[in-house]
């Protein structure tokens, strides 16, 4: 039996069983760190945060990313994906996270890493439970490498 083709992905988006893989990775990877920023979120600690999820090829990716962070930024192996490294930026609003995924890229094709595909999350409320912000992440990722996005920073906001 033949492997069924997926039509129309732009339109409605209809995920693989590789794509709903790394969604339950991404989630596995950030639920803990997720439930701590809404609860700072709650109690008037943290005011925004961007998750970052980016993937390169023919790079050491997570080294790279923990050489460029903050101290308050959290670097993390999206495990059973190759290349793909999710980031949780604390207070970081639009401008901020935009330039600095740009500089990543930029260093990243500095390296000569190829296949570049970054895609950046703000956070403005808890209202929003783990899974959503991570689906809305991973989904915006899926779209910009379908689209064939690469060296882009795809920034969205939720609030």
């Amino acid at each position: 039996m033949k492997n069924r083709k997926i039509y129309d992905r732009t339109d409605n988006l209809k995920y693989t069983a590789k794509e709903i893989s790394l969604m339950l990775e991404v989630h596995k990877s950030l639920e803990d760190v997720l439930d701590i920023m809404f609860y700072l979120m709650r109690n008037s600690r943290e005011h925004s945060f961007v998750i970052l999820l980016i993937s390169a090829e023919n790079i050491a990716l997570k080294e790279l990313l923990e050489k460029e962070k903050r101290d308050t930024d959290l670097v993390y192996d999206i495990a059973n994906h190759e290349s793909i490294c999710a980031m949780i930026c604390q207070e970081t609003e639009v401008d901020g996270g935009y330039h600095f995924a740009n500089r990543i890229i930029q260093n990243i094709q500095e390296a000569n890493g190829e296949e570049i595909y970054c895609v950046e999350l703000e956070v403005r409320t808890s209202k929003y439970s783990n899974k959503d912000v991570v689906i809305r992440t991973v989904d915006s990722y899926l779209k910009a490498k379908h689209e064939g996005k690469r060296g882009e920073v795809i920034f969205k906001t939720i609030y």
